[in-house]
C-alpha cells in the first residue's frame, strides 16, 4: 500500500501573509470556501500569525467573526492556526491566563489544529499553550524553528522534538520560515526525529531561496507525513510551493495524495484574478514572487529584506544595504544565535540597521533587544555578548533564569474593566489585550460609530507604500521609528548652521561601520531643548532606542 502524504493549504494564512502582508479581506475568499471544504486537504491554515492584527488594523474585521464564518463554510475540513507560544498572536510575552483563554476561545470558535512555536525554541514558552490545547480538545502541533548556527545542531532539534512529544504534542512540525533547510539537511533531520519520536511529522518551508521542492521531496523520502503548500496563484517566492505541483509530483513518485484535483484547480482559478488585482493595487509586489538565494547566507526572511530596502531608500541610504545584510549575522551572533522568526527577526533586523546608520555598533540598543537580553523573551540559544549583558543588566547582572511569564499578574479581568461597555464578549477582551490601541479604535467604530483611521491599502503603485505592506507591523513600526530618529539626528542643527552634537554622531555613519569590537561608552553631550538629558538622542525617541 502506498504511503499517503497530507497537504495543508496555506492560502488563507501564511501564503497571503507572506505575499500580501495579510491584507486579504474575507469577501475576497468567501465564495470559494465551500469548494475548499471539498478538496480533501489534511488541513487549511486560516488563522493566527499576523491575521489577527491585520483584521483589526487594516481590514476592519473582527478576527473572531472571520474565524466563525470560515468554520461555518468549511464544516468538514480541519482548520489550523499558528500560535506564537507565550506571545500568543502578539510580539511580547503575555500572562498565563491570557494564553489559556486565547487557546480556549480559538477552539470554541472553530480551530481544530494549533501549531505552537517559540521564537527561541524555549520549551518553557510552549508548555501553557500545549497544555491548554490538549485541555480544550484540539490537536497540538509542536513546532521546531529551524535555523543554522553553531549552537543549532541536529542533536538539539532532536532533543526539542522529544521534549515536545513529552509535553503531549500530537504532531511535530519542522518550521523552516526562511526556506534555508537544504534537501540533505531535511532528509537527515526527518530520519533522526522519526527514529526517536513516533508522531506525524509536518514540513513547513518557503520558496524564498529556491530550495523548497528539493527539501520537501527529501523530507517525504525520509518519512515526513504532511507538507504545507499554497494554491499556485499565491505560491512561490516568499510563499510556499504550489499545492497542485506538489500533488502531481508526489503521485508520480508513488505516493497517495488524497485531494480532488478538479476542485483544487477550481480553488486556484478563484485566486488567479485576485492575484492580478493585488498586483494592480500594489498589495502584491513582484519582489515577493522572485527567488532570493542570498537568504541561504543571511537567513533573512523575504519580507524582512524587502522592508529593509524600502526604509534604507527612504533615508537615501540604499547603498548601505550590503552593510546592513553583513551586520545581521554579527547581531545574531552577539544575541546568542536566535532563529530569525517573529519576534527575533524584527529585533535583529532593526538593530543591524541602527548599528550601520549610527556608525558604531550598539551605540544605541532598541528597547526590545534590551528586554531580550534581560531574558524576558526566554532563554537565548547560545551565549550572549558579555559586554551587552553588562550594559543592560549591570556590572554583576545576568539575564533572568526563570520564565518571565511567572512574574506577570493575571490580565484578563483588569482588561475587562478597562474596556467597560466595549467588552461585549470574552473575545473582545482578548483582542484588546493583544492590540490595545487598534482594538479600541475598532470597538469605538463598531459600537459608537467613530471614524476609523485611514486604511493602509495603497491607492496607487508608489514603491515605498507597496514595500511597507510586506512585513508585519512590529517590524515596520520599529524601523520607521528608528529611521525617524536617525533623520532627526541628521537635521538637528544649531541656530548658526553648525552641525550639532547629535547630527555629528550620525555623520559618522557615512564612514564604513567598524568591525567587531563593541563601541566604548558614549560621551555625554550638553543638554538642549531637544535632548534634555544630554545623551545624544532626541527625547521623543527614547522610549524606542536608548544609548545603552
Amino acid at each position: 500500500m502506498n504511503r499517503t502524504i497530507g497537504l495543508t493549504e496555506t492560502v488563507l494564512r501564511d501564503a497571503q501573509q507572506s505575499q500580501l502582508a495579510t491584507r486579504m479581506p474575507f469577501e475576497d475568499f468567501a465564495p470559494i470556501l465551500s469548494t475548499m471544504n471539498e478538496v480533501g486537504y489534511y488541513s487549511v491554515e486560516c488563522w493566527g500569525g499576523a491575521t489577527f492584527d491585520a483584521c483589526l488594523r487594516y481590514l476592519h474585521e473582527d478576527p473572531w467573526e472571520r474565524l466563525r464564518r470560515i468554520r461555518k463554510a468549511m464544516p468538514d475540513t480541519k482548520l489550523q492556526m499558528l500560535l506564537r507560544g507565550q506571545n500568543v498572536l502578539g510580539y511580547r510575552p503575555y500572562p498565563d491566563d491570557v494564553v489559556e483563554n486565547f487557546v480556549r476561545l480559538s477552539v470554541k470558535n472553530g480551530i481544530d489544529i494549533i501549531r505552537i512555536f517559540d521564537g527561541l525554541n524555549d520549551v518553557r514558552n510552549l508548555e501553557v499553550a500545549i497544555r491548554a490545547t490538549k485541555k480544550y480538545g484540539a490537536i497540538a502541533s509542536g513546532a521546531i524553528c529551524y535555523t543554522n548556527s553553531p549552537v543549532h545542531t541536529p542533536e538539539s532539534f532532536i532533543s526539542l522534538a522529544c521534549q515536545l512529544r513529552d509535553l503531549g504534542c500530537d504532531s511535530i512540525c519542522i518550521k523552516d520560515m526562511g526556506g534555508i533547510m537544504g534537501p540533505q539537511e531535511a532528509y537527515d533531520l526527518v530520519t533522526a526525529i522519526k527514529s526517536k519520536v513516533d508522531l506525524p511529522l509536518v514540513i513547513h518551508t518557503h520558496s524564498t531561496t529556491g530550495q523548497a521542492p528539493f527539501t520537501m521531496l527529501k523530507a517525504v523520502e525520509a518519512g515526513a507525513d504532511v507538507l504545507d503548500t499554497a494554491c499556485s496563484a499565491l505560491a512561490g517566492g516568499t510563499s510556499q510551493y504550489p499545492t497542485e505541483s506538489t500533488a502531481y509530483a508526489l503521485r508520480q513518485l508513488g505516493y497517495d495524495v488524497e485531494i480532488d484535483d478538479a476542485k483544487a484547480r477550481a480553488v486556484n482559478e478563484h485566486f488567479k484574478p485576485l492575484q492580478k488585482k493585488y498586483v494592480a493595487e500594489g498589495l502584491l509586489d513582484p519582489y515577493c514572487l522572485s527567488t532570493r538565494p542570498e537568504g541561504l547566507v543571511y537567513q533573512i526572511p523575504g519580507g524582512m529584506l524587502s522592508n529593509l530596502i524600502a526604509q534604507l531608500k527612504s533615508q537615501n541610504a540604499a547603498d548601505r544595504l550590503d552593510d546592513v545584510l553583513a551586520e545581521v549575522p554579527n547581531v545574531r551572533r552577539d544575541l546568542g544565535y536566535p532563529p530569525l522568526v517573529t519576534p527575533m527577526s524584527q529585533m535583529v533586523g532593526v538593530q543591524a540597521c541602527v548599528n550601520v546608520l549610527m556608525g558604531k555598533r550598539y551605540q544605541m540598543l532598541t528597547s526590545e533587544v534590551k528586554s531580550y537580553i534581560r531574558g524576558e523573551y526566554g532563554r537565548a540559544p547560545g551565549a550572549l555578548n558579555p559586554e551587552l549583558v553588562r550594559r543592560v543588566c549591570g556590572e554583576n547582572g545576568h539575564p533572568m533564569a526563570g520564565r518571565f511569564a511567572d512574574t506577570m499578574p493575571p490580565r484578563i479581568e483588569e482588561a475587562r474593566k478597562e474596556l467597560g461597555a466595549h467588552a461585549k464578549t470574552d473575545e473582545d477582551v482578548l483582542s484588546y489585550i493583544a492590540f490595545p490601541q487598534v482594538a479600541m479604535q475598532y470597538f469605538e467604530w463598531r459600537d459608537d460609530g467613530k471614524p476609523l483611521p485611514a486604511s493602509a491599502k495603497p491607492k496607487g503603485k508608489d514603491e515605498s507604500t507597496q514595500a511597507k505592506l510586506i512585513l508585519d507591523e512590529k517590524m515596520l513600526a520599529a524601523i520607521e521609528t528608528v529611521m525617524k530618529a536617525v533623520q532627526d539626528l541628521r537635521t538637528h542643527m544649531d541656530d548658526k548652521g553648525a552641525v550639532s552634537k547629535a547630527a555629528a554622531a550620525v555623520q559618522k555613519a557615512a564612514a564604513p561601520a567598524p568591525a567587531a569590537a563593541p563601541a566604548p561608552a558614549q560621551t555625554p553631550y550638553p543638554p538642549d531643548e531637544f535632548d534634555k538629558d544630554g545623551n545624544g538622542i532626541p527625547d521623543e525617541h527614547e522610549h524606542i532606542i536608548s544609548p545603552t
